[in-house]
């Protein structure tokens, strides 16, 4: 069914798979870099769309490059404060009402920042949007739902040549043990210091996360940070299934407490699982798909990204969002990077109507389970009370653009 792009726009929607560090204005980052005397491949926006910020790359490396320029302006508190205030901005400005900003902290702690600074620097931003969102006509006296973001915190699968030296520097710990122990240590320190600061600062970090390289760095490294979080009600997703198999969407669920699973991309490809036998693969995927349908771990779907670091599907008709829908699981439409994939939500939604089987029910679906199976950063019954808005809203709309099931 083909639905208005007007429509789309106009609906309430969340994304709950987008990182700070990869959605930055252009303009802004050009401005951070001339202020603070970073280097840049180019100082216009045309420029680093040709060279850096492209609409294909070659593969996942390559997608990955634009983040050493973002990060490297995302060293200060007013630095940070701005792109989360920009960002929450932009997604307003198309219709989301609920945004899970996730980032690494540790990739932004220097001599000047620690976490908490960090943290609260980000959470400055995003309530400023906040509080002038809400405080709108539109909100408060026209049916609006309100405008409400929560905080996801990244720990990372490995760090980049060099940052665990620079690790050990700056945090002076660890001197005699491995990448690898590191990499775990890091993770247990991270989950230690978003859990303090959440309670000390009533600060809506409502996550943690697991990102970076799947091949060979496994997620049960980072089971004891986990279950740190896990024991003190931390909601958990994990990269997982973005460029390795089932095994690891597996491995997020079980040694993890994954609540939700960000790309779940490989989920049902045989080829991508070498730790079971060949004979019993397809079965292994079968009864692993019923179980995250069951339980409801939904997936964050990125279709543009997952486009951009696999070259190899080719067609956007043989992305696995297909078999996901025809297994009846959980998902949710999220950008991923609105910088490096060049994308918004409105547009990964288009592309999931112009290509798959949505029927305006199953597109009701997808976009209610962004708010159902969000981490919304207050209790049960207040989550419900604002889902049964978005519904409402959602409604209204589909009456207004005459959208028959």
């Amino acid at each position: 069914m083909k639905y208005p792009r007007e429509f789309l726009e106009k609906i309430p929607k969340t994304d709950l798979h987008v990182h700070l560090d990869g959605s930055l204005r252009l303009k802004t980052l050009i401005e951070l870099a001339r202020q603070d005397g970073i280097e840049l491949p180019s100082y216009t926006e045309e420029g680093l769309r040709s060279l850096v910020f492209k609409d294909k790359y070659r593969d996942l490396p390559d997608y990955l490059q634009g983040f050493q320029y973002t990060t490297s302006v995302l060293q200060s508190g007013e630095a940070l404060e701005r792109v989360a205030y920009e960002l929450a901005q932009d997604n307003l400005k198309e219709g989301v009402r609920y945004i899970e900003v996730r980032f690494a902290p540790q990739l932004h702690v220097n001599d000047r920042q620690d976490y908490e600074q960090v943290l609260s620097a980000v959470d400055r931003g995003l309530s400023r949007l906040r509080q002038e969102a809400n405080a709108s006509l539109d909100v408060r006296e026209r049916g609006l739902p309100q405008f409400n973001y929560g905080i996801i915190a990244c720990a990372m699968r490995m760090f980049k040549p060099g940052f665990s030296e620079y690790y050990r520097r700056l945090f002076q710990v660890f001197p005699y043990s491995t990448d690898v122990q590191v990499y775990r240590q890091a993770s247990l320190e991270l989950a230690k210091a978003v859990c303090a600061i959440r309670d000390k600062k009533n600060l809506p970090i409502v996550g943690f996360d697991l990102a970076g390289q799947e091949a060979g760095f496994p997620a049960y490294t980072h089971k004891e940070a986990y279950e740190y979080c896990h024991r003190r009600f931390m909601k958990k997703t994990v990269h997982a299934g973005e460029a390795y198999g089932a095994a690891s969407i597996f491995q997020s669920i079980s040694d993890l407490h994954a609540n939700r699973i960000g790309h779940g991309y490989y989920l049902f490809d045989e080829e991508k699982i070498s730790e079971i036998e060949p004979q019993e693969r397809t079965r292994y995927i079968r009864d692993l798909a019923n179980y995250i349908a069951d339980r409801r771990i939904t997936m964050e779907v990125c279709l543009t990204s997952n486009m951009q670091t696999n070259p190899s599907i080719k067609d956007i008709k043989n992305h696995t969002l297909k078999k996901m829908l025809e297994n009846g699981l959980s998902v949710t439409v999220c950008t991923d990077n609105r910088l490096v994939s060049n994308t918004t939500v409105t547009d990964e939604l288009q592309l999931a109507v112009d290509n798959f089987d949505i029927t305006p029910k199953r597109l009701k679906d997808i976009i209610i389970y962004g708010f159902k199976r969000n981490f919304y950063p207050a209790t049960y019954m207040e989550k419900r009370v604002y889902c049964r808005q978005i519904i409402d809203y959602y409604q209204k709309l589909e009456s207004e653009f005459k959208i028959v099931y």
